[in-house]
């Protein structure tokens, strides 16, 4: 089982309620003297802690992405480290189906050289009769901190946008969901010395699933929907590559002026800053949606304004929301699918019949 994933949490829950009614039922039937039922007891205490903790403490991380594998946790990830540049040969990738309907490869990309998971969920009007010919708009959901699983085990994707779809709110997207940080070393989705993650995001994975599945060609048909980092990520990557994207919805973004933790020199920061990046897009034809909570400490809606300001006059088209409340979670994320799905569906083509 996967450190982030729901059959863990589960689990963990039910050998703590399973450790509390033993040590109920068994408290007073302990046989023997004083010396032996006392360190029993303590026993029986100390597991019904220690599951407790644990299950709280995978609540949390699955809430938050802190630790997104066995490895990440135990400190074990070097070799899948050393993977991410050495990995499968450039460009080969060989999807595989989940049982929740969705596929996901490994692959290390011909352009950035980095290596790591996609995973994949066609629409149900993909497989459609009559629609061998028909191509899709794709939607890339980046979310940082966590893995591409965290969507489907917190995000409620891709149930939420199939009931979009199915109320035609939405069009019948493709979403792609890649590691944003191959390697589990944040850049921003920024191309560093030694590790071109952009790259990796507006080349090498647009790349492989337009090889593998039938996506719209050109950026009308490419959208980002990111949280958190990922917001961010989905408000630059359109900025820097509107050759990929035409849009980008980014819900709760970090500071987007950029983050001196992650990006300490600040050429390179100002660089890959959506704020900075706006002010020089000058008649791009890239949308922007940016949405977040009156209520969220981590992503002010002050710099939503501040963003539309720096944004007059460059053609880039940028749309605000604010919600009355809300946390930095994916269940404020969540309730903002709708207002993104759709604004997205306005932005990008419709599936289309070609060849």
């Amino acid at each position: 089982m996967e450190l982030t994933s729901t059959p863990l949490l589960v689990t963990l829950i039910s050998v703590t309620v399973l450790a509390v009614l033993a040590a109920l039922l068994l408290w007073n039937r302990i046989p023997g003297p004083g010396w032996v039922r006392w360190p029993s007891r303590v026993v029986m205490l100390a597991l019904c802690q220690i599951t407790a903790i644990a299950a709280t403490a995978a609540w949390i991380n699955g809430s938050y992405g802190l630790y997104t594998s066995w490895d990440d946790l135990l400190g074990t990830g070097s070799a899948r480290d050393a993977s991410v540049l050495t990995g499968p040969a450039p460009g080969r990738a060989t999807f595989t189906r989940a049982a929740d309907g969705t596929r996901s490869t490994w692959f290390r990309g011909s352009r950035s050289k980095l290596a790591g998971q996609v995973i994949v969920w066609t629409p149900p009007e993909y497989a459609a009769p009559g629609a061998k010919r028909t191509r899709f708009p794709v939607v890339v959901l980046h979310g940082s901190p966590g893995s591409p699983r965290t969507w489907l085990d917190l995000g409620d994707m891709p149930g939420a946008a199939e009931e979009l779809i199915r109320l035609g709110a939405a069009h019948p997207f493709i979403l792609v969901i890649p590691e944003i940080s191959p390697g589990g070393v944040n850049t921003d989705c920024s191309n560093v010395p030694g590790r071109q993650v952009a790259d990796w995001l507006a080349a090498d994975v647009p790349e492989v699933v337009a090889r593998n599945f039938r996506t719209l060609r050109g950026p009308g048909g490419w959208g980002l929907l990111g949280v958190s980092t990922g917001g961010f990520c989905a408000a630059k990557l359109p900025l820097q590559y509107p050759k990929a994207f035409r849009a980008g919805a980014a819900l709760d973004p970090d500071p987007l002026s950029g983050d001196p933790e992650v990006l300490p020199d600040p050429v390179l920061r100002e660089r890959n800053s959506p704020q900075s990046l706006v002010r020089q897009a000058k008649g791009a034809d890239v949308g922007l949606f940016l949405a977040t909570s009156a209520q969220d400490r981590s992503s002010p809606p002050g710099q939503l304004e501040a963003f539309r300001r720096a944004a007059a006059g460059s053609g880039v088209r940028v749309k605000t929301l604010v919600r009355p409340a809300g946390g930095h979670n994916f269940q404020a994320w969540s309730g903002m699918y709708a207002d993104a799905l759709g604004w997205l569906s306005t932005e990008l083509s419709p599936p289309t019949a070609g060849h």
